[in-house]
C-alpha cells in the first residue's frame, strides 16, 4: 500500500466500495517463468510505503521525546525545559543577589521565548530544580511554597518567587565567552544556548529522572567535594579506571541522607554496568526517656519515600484490607497485623521547623529488644528499600546510551576541556581586538596635533588618517568616535598601562593554548576553587549490613490466647488462659459454642461437612473486644458447612471418625493445609456425619457406641494412621445403623450414662463390651440418650 505525500491513507476504502469480480483462478501447475521487469513509474508521483512513513515518524517522534524532553545531556546535567528555565532567569537579571520575581513572570518567558508548550511543565520543570529534598544542589532560591517531601504540591504560579542559587552560577557564569554554541528559538525570534557551559558535571551531582521512549534513565545524586575530586584524577590520569574513581566516589549522596547498606562490590557493579540497585535504609537514634522508656526517631529518609507515605503504610498493617474478590484477609496480612499490634504502640510524625524529617516510633513495651523493633519498623514498611541506579544520558556525541561512571566523568572532562579552550580563544579574541583599539588611540596621543589638524582640514578625515598612520578601518572609526575628555593626558597614561596589561594577558593566553598540560592545570585548578567554594559534608553514609528479612512466620508474638465460637460459627480472640467467659456477649439469636485455649502462633482447623480441613492463624482472627467474625469468611467452604473447629499442636494424635462407622488416626499436623481452599482430608459417605474428633493423648483404648445401643472396646493399637481418605471400621454395624459416639480411654474400662425410666443412671463398661475392632459389640441394657465418658473421670 503506498501514500501519497500530504495526504492521509483510508484504511477502509476497501470494506465500504464495491469491489470488482475476481478472475477465474488458473488451473493448478508450475508457476509461470519470470517475465521481464516492470518499467520504472515515471509519472512522477512520489509516494512511499506506509510502513515506511509510520516507521519514519515513529522515530522522529522517539528522537525527539529522548532528546528534546525526558533525558539529561552529559554536559549539563539538564534537561531541555530545565536548561531553558534557567537561561530565561538568566536573562531576566534573577542572579543570587538580585530581587527575586514572581514565578509567573518566569513562566512566562519560558513559554513565550524558548519553550512552546504549557506552562505547568515549565513551571514543575523550575519547581523541582528549586526543591532541596529532590536536588542535592538546587539551582533556583524559590520563596513561598514550593512542596513538600510529602508529595504536598507548590503553590500556584502566582503566589510564589524564585531566583537563581549561588552554585547555578557554575552553570551560567561562562555563557558570555564563547563557550557554548547558540541556536534559534523555536520561531527563530531569539537564540538560546544549546547546552551550558557547566564548570562541574551537575549530571552526577543532581542526578536526573526520566521515562522517554525505550529507554530511561534514573541517576542517583552525589556529593560535589567526591565528584570534584574524581573529575581531577580523570583530568590527571586519562587512563584511570573504576577502581581509581570509586576511591573518590565511593557511592551516592543522596539530598535526604540515609545510610546505603550495599556491599562495596554491588555499588561497584551498578557503576560499571550503569545499571543496579542499591538497598538504603532510613537513619534513626534511640532516645531515653523518663522511667526506662524508650523511643526510635528516624531524621533521614531513603530516596523518594516520605514521612507520610511511611505512616500509610504503617496503617496498612494495622488495618489490612482484603485482595480484590476475597471475603477475608490474607493469613500473613493476619499475622502481620498482630505482631505489630503487639510491638507498636503508636506512631506519629514531629517533623516541622527544626526537624526537616523527624518519625517517632514508640514501643508497647520498654522490654522489648530494641534491634528486633528496628528490624520490625525496617522490614514491613520503607525506611529501608532500594533505590535503583540506570545511567542513561545523552552524551557529549549527542547520542543517547547507557554510560558508566567511567563514562559519564571522562566525557565531561573532555567536555570541560574543550569549554575551557573555546573561553580562551574567545578571550584571546578579545584581548587581540583590545589592544588593536587601544593601539590606534596610543598613536593619537603621540600625534595629536597633527591627528587634529587632518580632521579639520581633511574632506574625508578617515581615509587621511588610515594613510597618515598606516591605521585600520576599525582603528580609524575609533579615533574619529573618541570623546574630547578622552584626550587628556592622564588618559594616555592609563591607555599605556592596560596595553602592557593586555599583552602580558594575551602571552598568557598563548602559552595556554599551546599546551595540553597548562589547559588541563588551569581546568583542574577552576574545579579545585568551585569545590572549595560550594563543597559540603557527605550526607548519605556508606556502610555495608544485612537486609532486614521478611519472615511471615515469625510475625508474631508468642502468647497464650482463648479462641471463643459461637453456636454459629463466629470467632474472637482474647488474651490469657483461664478466662471467665460468663460475661461474654453474642449476637441476637446465637449463644456460646466452645472455647479453647491455644498460643497466638497456633493454627485453628475448620472441617466441613464435605471432609475438607481448613486452616485459620488464629493471628488472623479478630480481637475480644468486638462480636467477632464468622470463620466461613476467612475459608472458601465451597457447597460444605463448618462441622467442627479445633485447634493443637502438629503433633497432637486425634481420632476423626464418621457416624458411617469408619474412621483413622491421625495428628493435627495432617489436617493442616496452606490453600484457603482447604485440602481434602476424609471421605465422607452419602448421608453420614463427622464426629467430633477424640484426643488420644496418653489414652490406650477406644471405645465405639452404635446408634442402637451397643458398646464395643478395643486397643488403641487396632486402629491404623493415615493423614487422608476413608478411614477403617471402627464398630461393626448393620443397614441403617450408625455409629453415635467414640471416646479414648486410659485401660478397658468407660463410663455409660443414660436415662432408664426417666431417672439418670451411670454404668462401668463390662469385660463382655472389650473385643477385637470392627465387631459389633454388646448391648448396654436399657438405656436411652447413652453417653461415653472416659474412666475414672477426670
Amino acid at each position: 500500500m503506498t501514500v501519497k505525500k500530504g495526504s492521509t491513507p483510508d484504511l477502509f476504502a476497501d470494506l465500504v466500495t464495491e469491489r470488482p469480480p475476481e478472475p477465474p483462478r488458473p488451473p493448478a501447475g508450475p508457476p509461470p517463468p519470470p517475465g521481464p521487469p516492470l518499467p520504472p513509474d515515471d509519472d512522477g508521483d512520489d509516494s512511499i510505503l506506509l510502513h515506511d512513513s509510520a516507521a519514519r515518524d515513529y522515530l522522529e517522534y522517539a528522537i525527539a521525546v529522548v532528546k528534546g524532553r525526558a533525558l539529561p545531556d552529559v554536559k549539563d546535567g539538564l534537561k531541555p525545559v530545565q536548561r531553558r528555565v534557567l537561561f530565561a532567569m538568566r536573562e531576566l537579571g534573577l542572579s543570587a543577589t538580585a530581587k527575586p520575581v514572581k514565578s509567573a513572570r518566569v513562566v512566562g518567558d519560558v513559554i513565550g521565548k524558548y519553550h512552546p508548550h504549557g506552562d505547568t511543565s515549565a513551571y514543575d520543570a523550575m519547581v523541582r530544580v528549586a526543591q532541596p529534598f529532590m536536588l542535592r544542589y538546587p539551582l533556583v532560591d524559590g520563596q513561598g511554597n514550593f512542596g513538600s517531601r510529602d508529595g504536598d504540591n507548590a503553590a500556584a504560579m502566582r503566589y510564589t518567587e524564585a531566583r537563581l542559587t549561588t552554585i547555578a552560577e557554575l552553570l551560567l557564569g561562562e555563557l558570555g565567552e564563547g563557550t557554548v554554541d547558540f541556536q534559534p528559538n523555536y520561531d527563530g525570534s531569539f537564540d538560546e544556548p544549546a547546552f551550558l557551559p557547566a564548570r562541574l558535571p551537575f549530571l552526577l551531582l543532581n542526578g536526573a529522572s526520566g521515562i522517554a521512549v525505550g529507554m530511561a534513565t534514573e541517576i542517583p545524586a552525589h556529593n560535589l567535594r567526591e565528584v570534584a575530586a574524581a573529575a581531577i584524577h580523570k583530568i590527571e590520569h586519562p587512563a584511570a579506571g573504576l577502581d581509581e574513581l570509586m576511591a573518590h566516589i565511593p557511592g551516592p549522596d543522596y539530598p535526604g541522607g540515609g545510610q546505603i547498606i550495599s556491599a562495596p562490590a554491588d555499588i561497584a557493579a551498578a557503576y560499571a554496568s550503569g545499571r543496579g540497585s542499591l538497598r538504603v535504609r532510613a537513619r534513626y537514634a534511640i532516645e531515653e526517656m523518663a522511667r526506662g522508656a524508650w523511643q526510635v526517631v528516624f531524621n533521614e529518609l531513603p530516596p523518594g519515600v516520605s514521612s507520610a507515605r511511611v505512616l500509610s503504610e504503617i496503617g496498612a498493617l494495622f488495618n489490612p484490607q482484603p485482595r480484590a474478590g476475597k471475603k477475608a484477609i490474607d493469613q500473613s496480612a493476619a499475622q502481620l497485623k498482630a505482631l505489630m499490634a503487639s510491638q507498636l504502640d503508636r506512631a506519629r510524625d514531629e517533623s516541622g521547623k527544626d526537624d526537616d524529617v523527624r518519625l517517632v516510633f514508640e514501643p508497647s513495651s520498654s522490654r522489648l529488644d530494641r534491634n528486633e523493633f528496628v528490624a520490625l519498623l525496617l522490614t514491613h514498611t520503607s525506611l529501608e528499600t532500594s533505590a535503583s541506579i540506570n545511567l542513561v544520558a545523552v552524551g557529549i556525541n549527542g547520542r543517547p546510551c547507557q554510560k558508566s561512571l567511567t563514562d559519564l566523568i571522562g566525557e565531561w572532562c573532555t567536555f570541560r576541556i574543550r569549554t575551557v579552550h573555546r573561553r580562551t580563544e574567545f578571550r584571546l579574541q578579545k584581548a587581540d581586538d583590545r589592544i588593536h583599539i587601544l593601539e590606534g588611540r596610543h598613536i593619537v596621543f603621540l600625534n595629536i596635533d597633527e591627528v587634529i589638524r587632518i580632521i579639520r582640514q581633511a574632506d574625508d578625515p578617515k581615509a587621511a588618517l588610515i594613510e597618515r598612520f598606516a591605521l585600520s578601518d576599525r582603528q580609524a572609526e575609533d579615533i574619529l568616535e573618541i570623546r574630547l575628555r578622552q584626550l587628556a593626558r592622564l588618559e594616555g597614561i592609563r591607555i599605556e598601562q592596560e596595553l602592557d596589561k593586555l599583552r602580558g594577558e594575551r602571552a598568557g593566553l598563548l602559552k595556554l593554548l599551546a599546551s595540553d598540560a597548562l589547559l588541563r592545570r588551569q581546568v583542574i585548578r577552576e574545579i579545585k576553587a568551585d569545590a572549595e567554594k560550594h563543597g559540603d559534608a557527605r550526607r548519605t553514609i556508606i556502610l555495608a549490613a544485612t537486609t532486614a528479612s521478611r519472615s511471615e512466620v515469625a510475625a508474631v508474638a508468642d502468647e497464650p490466647v482463648t479462641v471463643i465460637i459461637s453456636e454459629k460459627g463466629w470467632a474472637r480472640v482474647r488474651q490469657g488462659h483461664g478466662l471467665d467467659l460468663s460475661a461474654v456477649v453474642f449476637k441476637d439469636g446465637d449463644r456460646a459454642g466452645s472455647a479453647q485455649e491455644c498460643r497466638s502462633v497456633d493454627s485453628l482447623v475448620i472441617l466441613s461437612s464435605e471432609g475438607r480441613a481448613f486452616t485459620v492463624a488464629i493471628a488472623s482472627l479478630p480481637d475480644g473486644r468486638g462480636m467477632g467474625a464468622p470463620l466461613s469468611s476467612f475459608v472458601d467452604l465451597g457447597g460444605g458447612k463448618i462441622a467442627h473447629v479445633l485447634t493443637g499442636r502438629p503433633e497432637d494424635e486425634l481420632l476423626v471418625a464418621k457416624t458411617s462407622g469408619y474412621g483413622f488416626i491421625c495428628t493435627y499436623g495432617d489436617l493442616l493445609s496452606r490453600q484457603k481452599a482447604g485440602k481434602a482430608f476424609l471421605a465422607v459417605e452419602d448421608g453420614a456425619t463427622i464426629l467430633p474428633p477424640v484426643r488420644l493423648a496418653g489414652k490406650d483404648h477406644l471405645a465405639a457406641l452404635s446408634e442402637d445401643g451397643r458398646l464395643l472396646v478395643f486397643p488403641r493399637d487396632q486402629m491404623k494412621r493415615l493423614v487422608s481418605g476413608k478411614g477403617v471400621q471402627i464398630i461393626g454395624l448393620r443397614d441403617a445403623e450408625s455409629l453415635r459416639a467414640v471416646v479414648a480411654a486410659q485401660g478397658p474400662r468407660v463410663t455409660i450414662k443414660g436415662m432408664v425410666r426417666n431417672r439418670i443412671k451411670t454404668l462401668l463398661s463390662e469385660d463382655r463390651h472389650l473385643a477385637l475392632r470392627a465387631r459389633r459389640g454388646s448391648p448396654v441394657g436399657q438405656m436411652t440418650q447413652v453417653t461415653l465418658e472416659a474412666y475414672p473421670e477426670p
